[in-house]
């Protein structure tokens, strides 16, 4: 099967083409056989060889709702963590899955067909909606036929419309708040990560914070990091706004589903935070408790869209009315480091559509690597539409950054970063150093907003490095206009 796949991404342009004469063809016949014997035995009567087909052909997960000809004849419910709009920031360097390595990517088998599909030209939807599990199981044709199967694609974001040059028009609002205000300025924003403590006792993270105050314009709480779980995101994102810090509520899709993570939206604006970094989230598999179920109910892209939609139209996913709107400021990641590299822009831009206006990416060892991005990202004025915050960090040995890679999915670190740091008795201070020269490296980078600095157990060298680095003093290079939705 795995080589059928492999075949139909290679032949997508061919199979999209006999995918819509069938439709057309087959279609009639199909909602003539719904009239006559109805909807349920309709589908007992085709859903298994709608299943012989495509599963033969594409692996197919028999979802019910087939996004195949937008997603390169690729079937994204393979995914293990069920991305419906692009790859993870997790995918290893030679392009497998980072939850089943022996497997490739879907995410990097659907690009190469879109390419196909598109070079043929045959547009790539921008979004693509989550699944409506009630149809799980279920034939997409007789779907179709019956008038069930809604589009999967979402033309139009909640809070965006598009001139001709494709660039987006929006009208500030007045009532920003202070990290929306630093992300908006000409100067270098810098966040901090925090950990959430392994305890009920709130002073454990009040110390952590009580290092980096007036050294960041926000603060990042984790949300089950690695698959490992502390005190909530949303809890310990409160406390700290209850005692004058400001938070950047991590929000997670591994571990709760749509309904859930709205309620925690809700909640989390009640209780004075503003800001939230939409995450798909690391697997299970990598924490110390692989036995617990994934959830994935949503992306990324599809849980900034509701996000901003709750905000913007006082909606939530269902339509159904808000009393009043959160009031949030909405952020995603990027990972610059993984492949697909070149189709990251577009995954990036995904997201900015569906509404993030700051963007963290991972850890950043590899300049070069990155500055290839950043053309990337200024070719497509991607940094006039969010602040574009930069990954960055230090650990205290040579033998820890080496082991990185293998923990924490999505990381590269090149050997000469690895062996430089090897050279020094004091590998510590080592790394300090070279956090240091990387802070004011990515500072003269065209387009780079700011610094994200994390670093386990490891606040102390983190905010000596932000000392050290001089960039709370900088401006950024072209100081440019940044023109981003709430």
């Amino acid at each position: 099967m795995k080589a059928l796949r492999h075949w139909s991404v290679r032949h997508a342009t061919l199979l999209k083409r006999v995918y819509d004469v069938g439709i057309a063809v087959g279609a009639p016949a199909l909602r003539g056989l719904v009239r006559t014997i109805g909807r349920d035995k309709a589908d007992a009567v085709v859903a298994p060889i709608e299943r012989l087909v495509k599963g033969t052909l594409f692996d197919c997960q028999m979802c019910g709702q087939c996004a195949l000809s937008a997603t390169g004849m690729s079937c994204p419910t393979n995914c293990a963590k069920q991305m419906r709009n692009g790859p993870c920031g997790g995918v290893r360097a030679d392009g497998a899955c980072e939850v089943i390595p022996e497997m490739k990517c879907v995410w990097v088998e659907a690009i190469e067909g879109r390419k196909r599909l598109a070079a043929a030209g045959i547009p790539s939807p921008p979004m693509i909606k989550p699944i409506d599990r009630r149809m799980m199981g279920s034939s997409s044709w007789v779907n179709v036929a019956a008038g069930e199967q809604t589009s999967n694609v979402s033309v139009s974001t909640p809070s965006e419309s598009r001139g001709s040059g494709g660039s987006a028009h929006h009208v500030e609002r007045s009532g920003a708040h202070a990290f929306e205000r630093a992300c908006r300025s000409n100067r270098f924003v810098v966040t901090v990560e925090i950990s959430p403590p392994d305890s009920a006792d709130p002073e454990a993270l009040l110390a952590k914070a009580r290092v980096f105050d007036g050294l960041a314009d926000a603060m990042n709480v984790t949300d089950g990091a690695g698959g490992n779980c502390h005190m909530s995101s949303v809890a310990a994102s409160a406390i700290l706004a209850t005692n004058g810090f400001t938070p950047v509520y991590q929000m997670s899709c591994r571990d709760r589903n749509r309904i859930a993570m709205q309620g925690d939206l809700i909640g989390a604006a009640a209780l004075g935070v503003r800001n939230v970094l939409c995450l798909t989230g690391d697997d299970v598999i990598n924490g110390d408790q692989p036995e617990a179920k994934r959830v994935f109910d949503l992306d990324s892209v599809s849980l900034l869209r509701i996000a901003s939609g709750m905000r913007d139209r006082g909606e939530f996913a269902s339509g159904r009315k808000l009393a009043v709107k959160p009031d949030i400021f909405l952020g995603a990641t990027t990972n610059p480091f993984v492949p697909p590299y070149q189709d990251r822009i577009a995954n990036l831009a995904a997201k900015i559509d569906a509404g993030a206006r700051f963007i963290q990416t991972q850890f950043c060892f590899d300049m070069e690597m990155f500055d290839r991005f950043m053309d990337g990202v200024r070719a497509a004025g991607l940094h006039h539409r969010a602040a574009i915050i930069v990954g960055v960090g230090a650990l205290n040995s040579a033998k820890a950054l080496a082991r990185m890679p293998s923990l924490v999915p999505g990381v590269r670190v090149p050997q000469h970063v690895v062996d430089r740091i090897a050279a020094f008795d004091d590998q510590k201070a080592a790394g300090e150093a070279l956090l240091i020269e990387t802070l004011r490296d990515l500072a003269s980078v065209e387009g780079v907003a700011g610094m994200h600095v994390m670093g386990f157990r490891n606040e102390r060298l983190l905010a000596d490095a932000i000392i050290g680095s001089g960039v709370r003093q900088m401006l950024r290079p072209g100081s440019p206009n940044l023109r981003m939705a709430v």
